[in-house]
């Protein structure tokens, strides 16, 4: 090895440190001396233990030279050891032996080279060089990646990331996605991107999008609109770019966006105007049934019409009434702005000229091509401090109320209290759960023929603070708003099926469609059925339907089963609200409730009465029991009665009451 190979290799290596684990004396000298011309520092060690202390301790060690054979600890345990503590550092092994199964365990435990004594210098320089290459390939991809987290690093601070697999789902998100689409990480991933998807936004533009990143390989641009968690629309700058393979193959999209809401929406821009106002006036106009028009004449004709019946508004809109922008908010709703202390015309003046907006676009027929569209607007006006959000409420208020126009001051105001109430109520429930307040009373269900008692109905009520009863009436719309509501059903539940052991009737347990569908509750109440088993036969459950419902198919799955273990089932309210006679073929009940409504005016009310004969007619044909409910008096006991009616329950024959031990 002349002078010029060790200048050459020493340029390489020497900004490097090095570990010789060497027992034997005469080679430890040799290498010592050329080791100590190429590294800027070498360590010496004279047997396995000392080398492992070595590298532990000083952990600015690149490169290690081991022999195998030494005291204490040889080198292959002690290479083992240090590549528990780091796998990557490169390790060259001394042997005096060439045998297979040394070279063989060399190889197992991944060192980078095998020298056999006594040293060929050459060879020694090469394996030198190829272990430092490593060590500079590791370096170099160090510095890389360290550079890519810190340009990841910006770019989440700056921009919406996301990635999505082969299908279409989610599979990153960084943190701005979340900020502004208001769903948590894990909400999204392995969802759709379609969970972000405005019904406003036409399904051509995903067409393209889809055929151009999907088909074309090619990166797509454009803008989007989005529908956030809340309800909000937001608008994004976006480029999506398919990730290929070195085969040209698609293995994900990734999606970078910036969010443009502020620049495009029209909400921020009225926000704005209102925002310099000295006494804001806001006008809220709303396309009568607009979330029906798209279900049932497409997406494309609700954009026409959306289209058409703008420029028709605004050439409709009075020159006296001084607005000069609409402002387009979506779901078929358009506001309109203005000072008041800027406006000639008084709040009559205004209102009237309103209602005569609303009158000739009633009168609108919209041509969009295919038909004639008529449409109807409703109108809230509002002035004054929170105009923008009154104006809100008044178009809940006129929906609530089927009315077309409304004066809508003061509303936020209404809401904050109602709103105040509901969260008083909400503690009310709180404290009730935690203190085992919520109770059962049970209200007897009387035979009309024999009228003794043969089943007691379950109903939750709630003990306040202060000792007072409460009935659903004062808690339970608020509960199922809330977290509260399968607590309060939880409880119920158990309080009812306790409830066997005090009598020897029937108990009947309310449960709304809403309750089935959830799967806690099922397990719940089928965990309770197993431990009642020899009283499932006194076991009513009473169905509450609600118009939130969705599945119905689970639901009659719910019912098959219980009724397979005894337990009968009772259709509650029977006559009005969601129930019909369709329902009762899916449900196959085995006891109706008549609707208190139709029973507590059966002796005034012609109608009632023939809905209540109707109803006993059909259920006598099914062999179908039927209790009538809100049965108050003598006189409507005896119509029921005299109809045919299996059962009464009501204040004549006793109030709801805690129930004793039998």
């Amino acid at each position: 090895m002349n002078a010029q190979n060790i200048e050459d290799v020493r340029d390489i290596v020497g900004d490097y440190n090095i570990l010789l684990v060497e027992d034997d004396s005469l080679i430890h000298e040799q290498l010592k001396k050329i080791l100590g011309r190429l590294f800027k520092k070498i360590y010496i060690a004279e047997n396995g233990r000392d080398g492992l202390e070595t590298f532990k301790n000083n952990r600015d060690i690149n490169i290690i030279i081991s022999d195998i054979n030494m005291p204490n600890m040889n080198g292959f345990e002690m290479v083992e050891k240090i590549k528990e503590i780091d796998k990557d550092v490169p390790i060259l092994i001394l042997s005096a032996h060439s045998e297979s199964h040394q070279f063989i365990q060399s190889i197992k435990l991944g060192v980078d080279g095998y020298l056999i004594k006594p040293i060929d210098f050459d060879q020694l320089m090469r394996s030198i060089m190829k272990a430092t290459i490593k060590i500079k390939f590791q370096d170099e991809l160090l510095r890389k990646t360290n550079l890519l987290k810190q340009y990841k690093e910006a770019a989440d601070e700056s921009i919406i990331v996301s990635k999505t697999d082969l299908h279409g789902k989610i599979t990153y998100v960084n943190k701005k996605f979340c900020d502004i689409c208001g769903y948590k990480k894990s909400e999204l991933i392995g969802k759709s991107h379609s969970i972000l998807r405005d019904s406003k936004t036409s399904t051509s533009v995903y067409k393209d999008m889809w055929h151009t990143i999907k088909d074309e390989k090619k990166i797509w641009q454009g803008v989007i609109m989005n529908k956030a968690k809340s309800g909000d629309s937001y608008y994004t700058d976006a480029t999506i770019k398919p990730i290929l393979d070195l085969d040209n193959n698609i293995i994900e999209y990734i999606s970078l966006r910036n969010d443009i809401t502020e620049i495009i929406s029209p909400k921020r821009l009225l926000v704005d105007v209102l925002k310099r106002s000295i006494e804001p006036m806001v006008v809220m106009v709303k396309i009568d049934n607009f979330d029906d028009i798209e279900k049932y004449y497409g997406l494309d004709m609700l954009e026409k019409i959306e289209k058409i019946f703008e420029v028709e508004f605004f050439n409709l809109f009075p020159n006296s009434c001084e607005f000069e922008k609409i402002y387009s908010l979506g779901d078929g709703i358009y506001a309109l702005s203005k000072d008041k202390t800027k406006c000639s015309c008084s709040i009559d003046e205004m209102e009237q000229n309103l209602k005569k907006l609303q009158k000739s676009i009633a009168g609108l027929k919209l041509d969009i091509g295919e038909l004639d569209y008529d449409i109807s607007v409703v109108i809230s006006l509002s002035y004054g401090r929170d105009a923008l959000s009154n104006a809100k409420y008044g178009l809940k208020k006129l929906e609530e109320t089927k009315q077309k126009f409304i004066i809508a001051n003061e509303l936020t105001k209404k809401e904050h209290v109602k709103a105040q109430k509901n969260l008083q109520t909400l503690t009310m429930i709180k404290k009730a759960i935690d203190n085992l307040n919520i109770v059962s009373y049970f209200q007897p269900i009387i035979n009309n023929k024999t009228q003794k008692i043969e089943k007691y109905e379950s109903l939750v009520r709630i003990i306040d603070e202060n000792g007072k009863v409460l009935s659903p009436f004062y808690f339970l719309d608020t509960a199922k708003k809330g977290n509260y509501y399968s607590q309060i059903t939880s409880m119920v539940l158990d309080n009812s099926f306790a409830a066997l052991d005090f009598t020897d009737v029937d108990i009947s347990i309310n449960l709304s469609i809403l309750d089935i569908e959830k799967k806690s509750i099922r397990e719940k109440i089928f965990s309770l059925l197993r431990s009642h088993k020899i009283n499932l036969h006194r076991v009513v459950f009473e169905l509450l339907e609600d118009e939130d419902a969705e599945d119905f198919e689970l639901v009659k799955s719910f019912i098959d089963e219980v009724k397979s273990m005894g337990v009968k089932i009772a259709i509650d309210d029977f006559g009005t609200g969601y129930s019909n006679f369709e329902r009762l073929l899916d449900y196959r009940p085995d006891i109706l409730k008549i609707d208190g409504s139709l029973v507590k005016n059966i002796e005034t009310n012609p109608l009632s009465l023939h809905i209540v004969e109707m109803i006993i007619a059909f259920a006598k044909k099914q062999n179908i029991k039927t209790i009538a409910e809100f049965v108050e008096t003598e006189a409507i006991f005896d119509i029921l009665k005299g109809l045919g009616v299996d059962y009464s329950q009501g204040y004549y024959f006793g109030k709801p009451d805690i129930l004793t031990k039998r």
